[in-house]
């Protein structure tokens, strides 16, 4: 076989689910975020092994991605849209029920004249600058959008991966300013909102990549493992170079192994002489660039050639991999490929 294997355990998913649910106390609702086709592990087996977990309200980005969620998870579910509802959504929100975050005035009017009987939720700003009305918006429509009784008001922290960041403090304060005395469900955290702490919880936290294994939730436990085949081996002696633009060069005679995946699956260029496989414990250098559709990976000091090389595995997390990348785990997982045979352990 020359596609690579990919391995998710769906159990890892729902006990990292259970250990972030237990983080808070009392009446706090922990939700679930399966956007990004489930930080591209799969919206549906990941959505119902989450739901089995005791998940009830999960987290989207488009009104495509609901609908995916809802043909998963059935009729009950409360499936909240991040991007709120965009012009051409109304059908798509209506007919699989969806509950549109909304984020600006213009949203706000564009639900309440489309679909005035659908409930909604509204994303406020609290200094992120990205999505949300701002709190002068909010301040102009804020008794006609409580009028008609939105299930949630939320806002997104831009530094809770950095516990010791000051705007978290200050986001928080924006955000009981912005809504005190209001009587409607809070949420303030993601998975790094999260781990802040109660003050951060409010009526509901809304964890994404710590279900995944990633960062911030250093323990998480790991969901995927992805093992690349050889396709073939060769020996390359002294001064001899591998790949395009001739960018490894032999110092000793060498063993390089070529594995069947490359940046079309998702393992970016940006590893090229820097990402480390592994046969089983043992690491293995890349040799050269990351090419379209292959790897080759210098095996010199292993006794015995490998069927197959691990990217990711016990050995190594997806943030290890996403540091020698120079990026972050959440691009490493919604980048892996299609061409992988996906394999899903655990079906609780």
């Amino acid at each position: 076989m020359a596609s690579g294997n990919l391995k998710i355990d769906l159990n890892a998913i729902a006990r990292n689910w259970r250990a972030l649910d237990a983080m808070s106390a009392g009446d706090v609702e922990t939700a679930a975020v399966v956007k990004a086709d489930a930080y591209g592990l799969g919206i549906g087996p990941v959505a119902k092994i989450l739901a089995k977990a005791g998940a009830h309200t999960f987290f989207v980005a488009t009104a495509e991605e609901g609908a995916a969620a809802r043909v998963a998870l059935g009729n009950d579910a409360i499936i909240n849209v991040f991007s709120g509802h965009m012009a051409g959504d109304t059908t798509t929100i209506r007919d699989f029920h969806l509950m549109p975050m909304v984020n600006s005035i213009e949203q706000l009017t564009r639900h309440l004249e489309n679909l005035p009987s659908f409930q909604f939720g509204i994303q406020l700003d609290s200094g992120m600058n990205r999505l949300g009305m701002e709190p002068h918006e909010w301040s102009a429509v804020a008794s006609l959008a409580l009028s008609s009784d939105p299930t949630l008001i939320m806002s997104h922290l831009a530094c809770a991966d950095d516990p010791a960041h000051p705007q978290n403090a200050d986001q928080l304060s924006q955000f009981r300013a912005i809504t005190a005395g209001l009587d409607v469900p809070l949420s303030l955290a993601a998975t790094g909102g999260t781990l802040l702490g109660p003050a951060f919880h409010f009526s509901m936290t809304r964890p994404g990549v710590g279900l995944y294994g990633g960062f911030p939730y250093s323990d998480a436990q790991a969901v995927v493992r992805l093992s690349l085949p050889v396709i073939q081996t060769r020996e390359v002696a002294v001064g001899e170079t591998v790949g395009y633009s001739a960018s490894w060069r032999a110092e000793r005679p060498s063993k390089i192994a070529t594995l069947s995946a490359g940046y079309a699956d998702g393992i970016t260029r940006a590893l090229s002489n820097a990402a480390i496989l592994y046969a089983g414990d043992t690491p293995c250098p890349l040799a050269g660039r990351v090419s379209m559709d292959l790897l080759t990976v210098d095996v010199s000091h292993l006794d015995q050639m490998p069927s197959h090389l691990d990217l990711l595995c016990p050995a190594q997390t997806v943030d290890q991999v996403a540091e020698l990348g120079g990026t972050i785990g959440y691009e490493i997982l919604t980048s892996l490929g299609h061409r992988y045979e996906r394999q899903y352990l655990g079906q609780e």
